[in-house]
């Protein structure tokens, strides 16, 4: 697969988060939407969390009829979330761990643990027509039950790798990390499952994770719009296309 285009989701929550500070529409995240389909983006990510805290329920529809992008749909294995995806029926559905009090999504899904809660939801999902993803851990373990589940694509969680690169000295660290994105995207793929991954990726610590060639696309939010605000959405998602291009 090297040599082959990554793609690229850009999670639009933090505009819808920046529009709920003052209430009101504005920044709409609909617009980032339109933004990111007009720059090259390959699918538009948005995760619609149980407290609302960014992207509203009727923001879906929205986003859906703005552009022609796929849409991913992070969500909790919730009745409610199910609900929800099967009345939109996004593109697809990563299934995503959340607890209220956090502020971001910390770690991955543990689908090993929680197997005979998700079985229904990924089969209900699937039936839908919608690609069911697993937000999990770069672990065998995980592969393993996504594989028992019957996800046809796991999203790896990079966020300590992006930590590691935060660490001053951090080289090992760095290394280790990045060797079990490799390893747990390998082993994904020679299951049959298409491997993505996201969490804390940035310019400067991208282009290691896009090298591996068995990943198909990276889902990158946080990082985008923060840069967003310093030279606008069109040029920071250029410039992250162009960093996952150079590295295949």
């Amino acid at each position: 697969m090297a040599g082959t285009k990554l793609r690229l989701g850009v999670n639009i929550d933090h505009v819808a988060t920046i529009r709920n500070a003052r209430g009101g529409l504005h920044p709409d995240p609909v617009r980032a939407a339109e933004i990111v389909a007009a720059v090259g983006g390959d699918g538009i990510t948005a995760h619609l969390r149980e407290d609302r805290r960014h992207i509203r329920d009727e923001d879906l529809a929205r986003i859906q009829a703005a552009t022609n992008l796929p849409l991913n749909l992070e969500m909790a294995a919730t009745d409610e979330m199910v609900e929800i995806a099967l009345r939109h029926r996004p593109h697809a559905a990563c299934i995503v761990p959340e607890r209220r009090e956090e502020r971001t999504t910390e770690g991955g899904l543990d689908a090993a643990g929680q197997h005979n809660r998700l079985a229904p939801i990924v089969a209900r999902l699937a039936d839908a027509g919608i690609r069911v993803s697993l937000f999990i851990a770069p672990e065998a373990r995980q592969i393993e039950a996504a594989m028992q589940l019957g996800a046809p694509v796991v999203e790896l969680h990079t966020g300590e790798y992006a930590h590691a690169c935060q660490e001053p000295g951090g080289g090992e660290a760095v290394a280790v990390e990045l060797k079990r994105i490799a390893d747990m995207a390998a082993l994904a793929a020679k299951n049959g499952i298409e491997p993505h991954a996201g969490h804390g990726l940035t310019y400067d610590n991208v282009q290691p994770i896009a090298a591996i060639p068995q990943l198909a696309e990276l889902n990158i939010g946080h990082y985008l719009i923060g840069e967003a605000i310093f030279t606008g959405l069109d040029a920071a998602v250029r410039r992250m296309r162009e960093l996952m291009d150079e590295a295949r």
